[in-house]
């Protein structure tokens, strides 16, 4: 299995956000190594910020999320215009990227603003969630439960009925 590596824009303010990502992390300990990067969200002071202090917003961004993802790693970009994939599809993609001689995948979840293109550009992979919009720290945590499921997934163990 692959060592993988989520790296978010903002931290998890919510305990029972923080308690359910630590479960899932833990979980995947069994798989995988694991490691969460927290970046900071670029403050944007006005409150009706313009297309272009976003843009500048997404781009520092962008330039901190492309310097924490590992050498070499897939790249996953979780982003509204992308892909969707069943559990067992996404257990497949983490399968074949480790027989294919990867040996760690990152997943990015942007800020409140989304992704930069930069990073989007660069990624293996686009993948939505859903066509529903969550919070991010949410978010969070749906992904490390995907990553936990698909890792039972492939190991045949039935956590994923």
């Amino acid at each position: 299995m692959l060592n993988m590596t989520v790296i978010a824009v903002g931290k998890l303010n919510a305990t029972y956000f923080r308690q359910a990502a630590a479960e899932y992390e833990k979980r995947l300990g069994a798989f995988c190594r694991i490691r969460i990067v927290e970046l900071a969200e670029y403050q944007i002071t006005e409150k009706n910020a313009s297309a272009a202090q976003i843009e500048k917003a997404l781009e520092k961004e962008g330039a901190a999320i492309l310097a924490a993802v590992p050498k070499n790693a897939v790249l996953v970009a979780l982003c509204i215009e992308g892909g969707q994939l069943s559990s067992e599809k996404l257990a497949r993609k983490l399968s074949d990227w480790a027989v294919s001689g990867a040996s760690d995948a990152a997943f990015v979840i942007g800020s409140s603003h989304g992704l930069s293109p930069q990073v989007k550009k660069k990624a293996t992979l686009r993948l939505s969630m859903s066509e529903m919009t969550f919070p991010h720290q949410l978010a969070r945590v749906m992904l490390l439960e995907q990553l936990y499921r698909a890792c039972c997934i492939e190991a045949g163990r039935p956590y994923h009925k």
